[in-house]
């Protein structure tokens, strides 16, 4: 039966995405915090972190366009999305998160914005890979877990 080769193809999934470096260990992590009481946990933590990052990014365009541009303010959206990609496992997107933050430092604008391009193009990147993953772990669940997380 197909079914019983799911958990398989789930972890395949995801050390593809490891190998690919689009996740680090950390994700893993997460999804080891997930039990019998909270099977879904790993999949509700991505989607608070794409809504929040989602808006993050939204305030760092922002940021940008503004002139002068305040290095300072794009500093800490930075850091914070840093953080959280960090702790989500979003291992391409901290990497980019990285570089952005040096040029910030430098003060250079256009690297700024060429590196917020980046940024959002491995999120944008991330998203997508993660729900397909996530949905095919659904699956993989027995079926009195298998439901989306509210």
């Amino acid at each position: 039966m197909a079914n019983r080769q799911l958990p398989n193809q789930v972890k395949s999934m995801r050390d593809d995405l490891i190998s690919q470096g689009f996740l680090d260990d950390q994700f893993i992590q997460v999804e080891d915090l997930q039990d019998d009481e909270s099977p879904s946990f790993a999949e509700e933590v991505a989607a608070l972190y794409f809504k929040d990052s989602a808006k993050v990014l939204i305030v760092m365009e922002a940021a940008l366009e503004k002139k002068p541009v305040d290095y300072s303010a794009l500093d800490q959206l930075i850091h914070r999305l840093k953080g959280s990609s960090s702790s989500m496992g979003a291992a391409k997107v901290m990497q980019e998160t990285l570089a952005f933050r040096d040029l910030c430092r430098e003060r250079n604008a256009d690297g700024c914005k060429e590196a917020f391009q980046r940024l959002k193009t491995e999120f944008e990147t991330l998203k997508p890979k993660l729900q397909t993953y996530f949905q095919l772990a659904r699956q993989a669940r027995p079926a009195e877990t298998a439901d989306r997380p509210a």
